[in-house]
């Protein structure tokens, strides 16, 4: 747990040295924020052999990110930073039980944003790529009663969920002058979470994260 925050942090902070180092001539301030919300996670199921592809329902779960945004010109800006993110899915198995995946993740996003000026504020949009680290999850199964049982994380036999996942983050939202702001994301998961060693079909199974918050840049 401490090199995951260890590499996050660095990842972070070299993004927003990178970037401040490109704009010193730039009248626009560099500013730090902290934003949070609700999430709606889900599953995506791809089978390559039959070529057919499928998705779970959702399931409610929330946010935490703390960034900077650092510009590089007067209309675009690179927003590094660390979220702490709740996954997960939930979906019916066999057709009567259902199960539902909560899953904490921490999120390492470095955002390229573009800012438009309207009235008292910007609007902005933008994307770019993050690296996840699962760092615990859980499985609830309802079938007549209830149970619960701690998924186990990793790529080895018998593990459950691999720990890493790769992915692309789309944002477009709303910041006040004051530095309040409102935005959604969508996060779309590029890795393969089913462990190799237990996978036996040629099936994928990657995140879908729909993302509304409210936050503020200092």
């Amino acid at each position: 747990m401490k090199k995951i925050f260890l590499v996050a942090f660095a990842l972070v902070i070299g993004g927003a040295t990178f970037a401040q180092t490109t704009t010193t001539s730039s009248s626009v301030k560099s500013r730090f924020g902290l934003k949070g919300g609700l999430s709606l996670p889900k599953y995506k199921y791809v089978n390559d052999d039959a070529n057919t592809s499928d998705e779970t329902e959702t399931t409610t779960n929330f946010h935490l990110t703390g960034y900077a945004d650092v510009p590089v010109s007067n209309l675009f800006s690179i927003q590094p930073g660390i979220s702490i993110q709740g996954k997960g899915a939930k979906y019916f198995d066999n057709g009567t039980t259902q199960v539902e995946d909560n899953v904490l993740a921490i999120e390492v996003p470095v955002n390229l944003l573009a800012n438009l000026p309207a009235g008292p504020g910007h609007l902005f949009i933008g994307g770019g790529p993050y690296a996840g680290f699962n760092v615990s999850a859980q499985r609830e199964t309802i079938s007549g009663t209830t149970s619960e049982r701690k998924l186990s994380i990793g790529d080895n036999s018998g593990d459950d969920l691999k720990a890493l996942d790769f992915g692309v983050n789309f944002l477009a939202g709303y910041q006040l002058n004051s530095g309040l702001n409102f935005g959604a994301g969508y996060g779309l998961g590029l890795t393969n979470l089913r462990p190799t060693s237990t996978s036996t079909t040629n099936v994928e199974q990657n995140n879908r994260v729909l993302s509304f918050s409210v936050g503020y840049a200092f």
